[in-house]
């Protein structure tokens, strides 16, 4: 089997590239980032979905962007939105340059693993405004993957994955209920509390309640009361 290095957060987009990689064949080795996120119960749900699709190891690394701030995931003294965000702005949960600290901890660990499959579950129809989750930067991010390391060097071309990209949210629902996705473990909520329950009206759980809604499946999140 090829080898696959899967970026795993814990929320429902992540958890069906996981396992539309494992669907496809690839041996999945996950990685998820504690990057000082203050929604921290999603990596607890990354190890429940990393065992139950089987990976054939699951690493966890810390690279600490609350140092930085900026954002309303990594600075508790920014509120996380609980309205509509303008169509035309980048909302302040953006992270700043989260998606490339991300991918390029994937490709040194695919690197060290002689793997040259990368997956991430960005999307670009029901994203929330973020640059880092566009065709164009993936495509950009590809292009410098192949340039900067010594195994593609060497011949071995490194492609990145992103099997979710053109899909609404409700496609990537019925995908996930297919392979046999438990939502009900995955996590998307910007401020879940420690338990792990969801706040019902940050941007990502208005988003993932759309989904549900319009894939006709209930909604198996559970929210705070």
């Amino acid at each position: 089997m090829k080898k696959a290095v899967v970026l795993l957060s814990g929320g429902l987009d992540s958890a069906t590239t996981l396992a539309i990689a494992r669907n496809q064949q690839f041996a999945c080795y996950a990685l998820s980032v504690h990057y000082g996120q203050r929604h921290q119960s999603e990596l607890i749900a990354a190890q429940h979905i990393a065992r139950q699709l089987q990976v054939r190891e699951h690493r966890l690394v810390t690279v600490d962007l609350s140092v930085f701030g900026g954002s309303a995931l990594t600075d508790e003294s920014i509120a996380v939105p609980t309205d509509d965000a303008a169509k035309d702005t980048i909302p302040i949960t953006y992270v700043p340059a989260r998606n490339t600290i991300m991918l390029s901890l994937a490709l040194a660990w695919a690197e060290t693993l002689a793997c040259q499959d990368i997956f991430i579950g960005v999307n670009a129809i029901d994203y929330s405004g973020y640059p880092d989750c566009r065709p164009e930067y993936i495509t950009a991010f590809e292009k410098m993957a192949n340039l900067a390391t010594k195994a593609t060097i060497e011949g071995k071309k490194i492609t990145l994955h992103t099997p979710l990209i053109h899909l609404s949210k409700s496609d990537i629902i019925h995908i996930g209920i297919a392979l046999g996705i438990e939502y009900g473990a995955t996590i998307s909520c910007y401020q879940a509390d420690e338990s792990g329950q969801a706040c019902g009206h940050c941007d990502s759980c208005r988003i993932r309640k759309a989904g549900f809604a319009a894939a006709g499946i209930a909604d198996p999140t559970r929210y705070r009361v």
